[in-house]
């Protein structure tokens, strides 16, 4: 398929057409590499809650990993009746 290379400010681009970004789940980044003199460009696919393991330690290293809203139904004297 060609496509055509257009003026963007000081720089140029291309314009992929909408099919081939919703085929490849693709909404506003890609991943672009030059190699053996060609362009490749790939999906950015990220894994569910990437990222978060390493981020809540750190909270946890600075202290910062406290509840925002106090947990109920456990404070003193509190008996539940079946």
């Amino acid at each position: 398929m060609k496509v055509s290379v257009v003026p963007i400010g000081n720089s140029k681009g291309i314009r992929l057409p909408k099919a081939i970004l919703e085929q490849l789940n693709i909404s506003d980044q890609v991943e672009l590499e030059v190699e053996n003199k060609q362009i490749i460009l790939r999906p950015i696919i990220k894994a569910p809650r990437e990222g978060w393991e390493e981020a809540l330690q750190k909270m946890n290293t600075n202290q910062e990993d406290n509840l925002l809203i106090p947990e109920t139904g456990i404070e003193k004297g509190f008996d539940w009746e079946w």
